[in-house]
């Protein structure tokens, strides 16, 4: 079974999709990278969501925002695929589909993103380079990077 992507505005995700993508947030974010923060941060509102569905199950997800709503250009956010899912390589088709929808919602080419810096030599496969110095965020190594 393959994963297939929707994108929805924050007003048209059900109750359901909203509580499975908080729940995966929290899995991989909190309790997987063990840190703790803040993630429902008001800016799921502002968001489009990016959702990859396998059967009835959301399994990769990323949060796209416009420029100006997050950083001076389009943005991906909180990029995440489900720990049990990872081997099939669906993070690349989920920033394939990210971007695609930055483009089509947003008709714009640049993409920012804050990274993990032990995902650089991901997101290089996807266009992306470098900017600026290594930063911690939420006591997390991070590169600021852009395509």
């Amino acid at each position: 079974m393959s994963i297939k992507f929707r994108v929805k505005r924050f007003q048209e995700l059900t109750t359901e999709e909203l509580y499975k993508i908080l729940r995966l947030r929290a899995e991989v974010f909190v309790v997987e990278q063990d840190c703790v923060y803040q993630d429902i941060d008001n800016k799921d509102q502002k968001a489009l969501h990016v959702i990859g569905h396998k059967n009835d199950d959301i399994i990769a997800y990323t949060r796209i925002f416009d420029g100006g709503d997050y950083f001076d250009i389009p943005s991906i956010g909180r990029v995440l695929v489900s720990k049990k899912e990872r081997k099939y390589g669906y993070g690349h088709d989920l920033i394939k589909e990210s971007i695609i929808a930055i483009k089509t919602h947003f008709e714009n080419q640049k993409v920012k993103i804050s990274a993990q810096t032990y995902l650089q030599k991901f997101y290089e496969s996807h266009g992306f380079k470098m900017i600026g110095k290594e930063y911690l965020e939420d006591g997390i190594p991070h590169i600021a990077m852009i395509i």
